[in-house]
């Protein structure tokens, strides 16, 4: 069987992720679709609406015939990290080729942007220092850094998040010379932050807006999304009476930051140049999220490195772990969490091949990716009633959704 990846998050599944799906197999003729998708928290450092199982029923009732978790450590990161957990899991399951979204939709630029990067590395890193000196937040200085070396051109414009994205999964697949075909397809009719709905193919931005800051029903955005999705919201938001937001977790986080000193908050992943005291100022004045991150927001410090850094305190995430951890060539295991019968066909074939263990169900003491994995899922759901947390949650124990497709 000739299986095709997809890097996903799915929060939530929507139409254009259901026109990604069909223009991947039509252009890689795969046989197994395996998607890595981020599991409790996401890579811009927000909860996942709903959790992990809920998103991968859906994925699996619309093409997708294997859904594994992309590890805590590379789900929360910038592209490069993230990029490279995706890709070595993906590699693991034996993937030919994969397929992502872009602003370029042209594979072909993707490659020579990696070519035109590998001769001007030194002139790209040079300046990216420099712009970083000078007080740009690490995106703007990448940007300045890549137009520096010509790739903020029409054909790669690397000043895009998908491109950026994209350029990180080419970048990791040809440093690590897999045998993997990178393939793109152009985004339709919505751009990744975009607020708004304009169409039956919206963004998962647009969607959440609408349902936390609007208010909507569910069934009020049945145009952008399928069947399974809404059912899969809705049923979601019956068994958890919430769907997550960050506006949930700020009396945690509050907590946790109030009964931390200066220091312990300086082990934490992503605290760095003394955003610590800051954080510990801030606190004293915030009265929501919203609120505590434009306080803390500065020109170099973006919402997204602030989100990011919030969700490695709610998770007691030390420096020292992603680094040991997300510094290794190979990830240490492929975390089952949706499978369907043909994805099962594919599977076992394949585990016979691969050189690391696939988990179905959260197991302890295995691997510390895995206890951290553990820890992100119960901050998770730790805003959750007691009765309503302890049923999502045995999911974990349970093993993977399974669907005969």
């Amino acid at each position: 069987m000739n299986a095709c990846g997809l890097i996903v998050e799915y929060n939530p599944f929507h139409n254009g992720h259901a026109y990604h799906i069909e223009k991947a197999k039509a252009a890689t003729n795969a046989t197994c679709m395996i998607a890595v998708m981020s599991g409790s928290f996401l890579q811009r450092g927000e909860p996942a609406i709903m959790d992990k199982y809920h998103r991968a029923k859906a994925a699996l009732l619309h093409g997708i015939n294997i859904v594994v978790e992309l590890p805590y450590p590379y789900a929360v990161q910038s592209s490069s990290l993230f990029a490279k957990g995706a890709i070595m899991t993906l590699y693991e399951l034996g993937v030919t080729s994969i397929c992502f979204g872009s602003e370029s939709g042209n594979t072909a630029a993707f490659i020579d942007a990696y070519h035109q990067f590998q001769a001007n590395e030194k002139t790209y890193t040079t300046k990216l220092k420099e712009a970083l000196m000078d007080g740009h937040s690490y995106p703007d200085a990448g940007k300045i850094a890549y137009d520096a070396i010509g790739l903020t051109a029409t054909d790669m414009d690397l000043s895009q998040p998908n491109n950026i994205l994209g350029f990180s999964y080419v970048r990791t697949i040809l440093d690590n010379q897999l045998p993997i075909q990178p393939l793109t397809i152009k985004r339709t009719n919505n751009n990744y932050h975009d607020t708004e709905i304009t169409g039956s193919i919206a963004s998962a931005t647009s969607i959440r807006n609408q349902l936390f800051h609007y208010n909507h029903d569910v069934s009020e955005l049945i145009h952008t999304m399928p069947s399974a999705t809404v059912s899969a919201l809705q049923k979601y938001k019956e068994a958890a009476n919430t769907w997550h937001q960050w506006e949930d977790y700020f009396p945690l986080l509050h907590y946790r930051v109030s009964t931390m000193t200066t220091e312990e908050l300086l082990h934490i992943h992503g605290v760095e140049e003394g955003i610590e005291h800051r954080i510990k100022k801030t606190a004293k004045e915030a009265t929501s999220f919203h609120d505590w991150v434009e306080r803390i927001k500065t020109k170099r410090y973006t919402w997204t490195r602030i989100q990011r850094i919030f969700v490695h305190i709610l998770t007691n995430t030390k420096k020292a772990e992603i680094t040991s951890l997300s510094t290794a060539n190979s990830v240490p295991y492929v975390r089952l969490l949706g499978i369907s019968k043909r994805g099962q066909e594919y599977l076992n074939v394949q585990k016979k091949q691969m050189n690391v263990p696939i988990y179905s169900k959260l197991t302890r003491d295995v691997h510390p990716m895995l206890q951290l994995e553990e820890r992100a899922t119960d901050t998770y759901y730790s805003i959750l009633p007691f009765k309503n947390r302890y049923t999502l949650q045995r999911q974990e124990i349970k093993g993977p959704i399974r669907i005969s497709n």
